[in-house]
């Protein structure tokens, strides 16, 4: 869930995404698909930073070469099948997290990415709405769709802890 700005580093080079991404869930992520789940989310991130970007199954197709084989991959490959606009089939067939795990997670945030990359707000929602593990999956979408979305609603901005002044954005450190 913490992998995405990895993906947004080296969105140049998604095979460097990947490998930088499991690096980084090794320490964390001793289990395969954990590892799995973090290549698939930093090499979405790449791919949404890449704009334009790919949407809907294109986005699940581009992540796929750059995940192992495993029940993470499947899942993504599953999500290829579920319509843009099946929320509970989605939440059903991928899982939202409840078994607290990647390939129950990871699938199911990538397919509710996919359809709202240019929305940041509609993705979380939209997300939030499959239940299950919510603040992993809203970070996980969140942190791939604020990538390629336009904007971030300035309320939830005003809404968020302060930064440091050298975070802000368009500030120079």
């Amino acid at each position: 869930m913490r992998v995405a700005p990895v993906g947004g580093y080296f969105f140049q080079d998604l095979k460097r995404a990947a490998s930088e991404a499991r690096l980084s869930a090794v320490v964390t992520h001793a289990h395969p698909e954990g590892q799995a789940g973090a290549m698939a989310v930093a090499v979405a991130a790449g791919i949404a930073a890449n704009q334009p970007s790919p949407r809907g199954t294109d986005f699940l197709k581009e992540i796929l070469p750059h995940v192992p084989d495993g029940i993470t991959k499947d899942g993504i490959q599953s999500a290829r099948q579920i319509p843009s606009d099946d929320l509970n089939e989605a939440a059903r067939e991928l899982g939202t997290g409840y078994q607290v795990s990647a390939q129950d997670t990871v699938p199911f945030c990538l397919w509710s990415a996919a359809y709202h990359l240019d929305d940041f707000k509609e993705a979380l929602w939209w997300t939030v709405k499959g239940l299950g593990d919510r603040d992993t999956t809203c970070a996980i979408v969140g942190g791939i769709v604020a990538l390629s979305a336009p904007e971030i609603p300035d309320s939830w901005l005003q809404s968020r802890e302060p930064l440091k002044k050298y975070l802000e954005w368009g500030s120079d450190p």
